[in-house]
């Protein structure tokens, strides 16, 4: 079974991006598992080339001290696979310009930003190119991410109809729990590396007391009904989603037992000091040894290429592109 997954570095990791991402892409490195650092798609904002750099460093560090082993998996940067922007051209040249418009997060970030680049309206179709090089079976993503998981799929049934069966065409994989974790302040709204509140967001390496202020003032409501009931009750629902995430428990099962919410944000701030804190001490220990970090991604990307060359190859001789002499 093939898997493949990115993450963006486009700011610090939370507490979702762990529940919602890194811990289902460690449950599936058994698998023939391929993950990346999707920096380039980071080039749709406007970001400093420094930052760029240190936050992808910084990322890869984050994944592997999640538990992602480079023994079981293949972990690379995405920019340092050149196939990855070449088999975006070719499947921008089958997408349609009303399907990428309608993309729900080209929709909402075009509202907010005063210059849309074109990167931002074509992003979609490299995230599509991420997968189908690697022949992608399963995708692990959230419930944000569908949408263009979907276009994924579109895309490669269409070139497979027009020039014959090139890719194989991916299916989404959404955890049982916390596949979405809301703002603690905003519970309707998405936790967001880009969009946080102080009290609103829990990130990856916060300190104890950090995630035990946030969560001690997480939006409830004041009727103290204990119950997991996403449209009456959001922010109770959140924490009892994150709860599950870290425990494996049931979100229902968590909610029976409790009957103040003050316990309940007690035992979910235990539940997520504990696993967090072994996170934290190997992130630092590879942040002071970059040479070693560098040599995993190194081995990674030469893994990848060796992979995404037959796909790339592959689809260029199916769309009539000739070979150089």
């Amino acid at each position: 079974m093939r898997v493949f997954s990115g993450i963006q570095p486009s700011g610090d990791l939370h507490v979702g991006n762990y529940l919602g991402a890194l811990q289902q892409f460690v449950r599936a490195q058994s698998l023939d598992a391929f993950y990346c650092v999707v920096d380039l798609h980071a080039l749709t904002l406007d970001v400093e080339p420094v930052a760029l750099r240190e936050r992808t460093t910084e990322l890869a560090a984050a994944m592997v001290a999640s538990g992602l082993d480079p023994e079981r998996c293949t972990l690379f940067v995405q920019s340092h696979v050149s196939y990855h922007a070449q088999l975006s051209w070719l499947l921008e040249c089958v997408a349609g310009y009303g399907e990428l418009t309608r993309m729900t997060q080209f929709k909402e970030k075009s509202d907010r930003a005063h210059g849309v680049r074109a990167g931002l309206l074509t992003y979609p179709v490299l995230m599509a190119a991420d997968i189908l090089l690697y022949d992608t079976e399963e995708v692990p993503v959230g419930d944000d991410q569908r949408q263009h998981l979907e276009l994924a799929r579109n895309l490669a049934e269409r070139f497979n109809n027009r020039y014959g069966n090139t890719f194989t065409v991916p299916r989404a994989v959404t955890p049982a729990a916390a596949a979405r974790v809301m703002d603690l302040q905003q519970p309707t709204r998405k936790m967001s590396k880009s969009v946080a509140s102080e009290l609103g967001t829990i990130y990856l390496f916060d300190s104890p007391e950090a995630i035990a202020r946030k969560v001690a003032k997480a939006v409830t409501d004041t009727d103290g009904e204990m119950a997991f009931d996403w449209e009456r009750k959001p922010g109770l629902a959140n924490l009892l989603e994150m709860f599950a995430g870290f425990t494996g428990e049931d979100p229902r099962a968590i909610a029976a037992r409790y009957h103040r919410y003050g316990d309940l944000k007690r035992d979910l701030t235990e539940a997520m000091v504990e696993a967090l804190a072994p996170i934290g001490e190997r992130y630092r220990a590879l942040r002071e040894d970059p040479a070693q970090l560098a040599s995993v991604l190194a081995i990674g990307a030469a893994r990848a290429s060796s992979v995404a060359a037959t796909t790339y190859q592959r689809a260029a001789d199916a769309i009539g592109l000739t070979h150089p002499t």
